[in-house]
């Protein structure tokens, strides 16, 4: 009668295999906050459009090139906004509309999506939140006007629209609009590791 192995035995030969064996091919690189861009724009008298932009976009976006996939994570500094006027600002940053003092940042955190869509363009779904209310939203990619955006040389543009009762920005319902569009222009840094 044979004596079966002990386990033990094979342990080292167990332990170089798992050593050996390819760890997910995914990257996370850095936005680049300098050069993307974030913006909105909201009808007043559903007539004039009163734009927003935002300093910077930071965050990450992560590929897992062995599914194809990848998700993005942006977040966006609501007290760094510009617009044509300083009580314009104001008001934005103000309780009624961004309430920038209590709500420091917008996110979002997008859904695995496609990894060609990168570079052909489509839909982008995630959480939104703003002024602590987490929604889900669909955003549209542009196709890129580069051949490789990870590259860092063009911006990967998306747009979408939202409501800003959603939100629970609910004033002067009489001359503003609740539909707000938000666009962003965001470019990655390319080889810088999110850190």
């Amino acid at each position: 009668m044979r004596r079966a192995r002990p386990i033990l035995r094979w342990w080292p030969v167990l332990l170089l295999a798992a050593i050996a064996a390819p760890a997910p091919a995914s990257d996370a690189l850095a936005l680049d906050d300098v050069r993307s861009q974030a913006e909105f724009e909201v009808k007043l008298m559903w007539l004039i459009g009163l734009r927003g932009e935002f300093g910077a976009v930071h965050g990450t976006l992560t590929l897992d090139r062995f599914h194809g996939t990848a998700q993005v994570e942006a977040r966006i500094d609501t007290n760094d906004l510009h617009m044509r006027s300083r009580s314009y600002e104001a008001w934005a940053k103000s309780a009624e509309f961004f309430d920038s003092a209590h709500y420091p940042q917008i996110a979002f955190a997008s859904e695995p999506f496609a990894l060609q869509r990168l570079t052909r363009g489509g839909e982008v779904e995630g959480l939104l939140t703003i002024r602590g209310k987490a929604r889900h939203v669909r955003f549209e990619l542009e196709p890129p006007v580069c051949a490789d955006p990870l590259a860092g040389t063009c911006p990967v543009r998306a747009a979408g629209s939202i409501r800003r009762s959603d939100f629970d920005m609910r004033s002067r319902r009489g001359t503003l609009a609740d539909r707000v569009q938000l666009r962003l222009a965001v470019y990655v840094r390319p080889g810088a590791a999110a850190g």
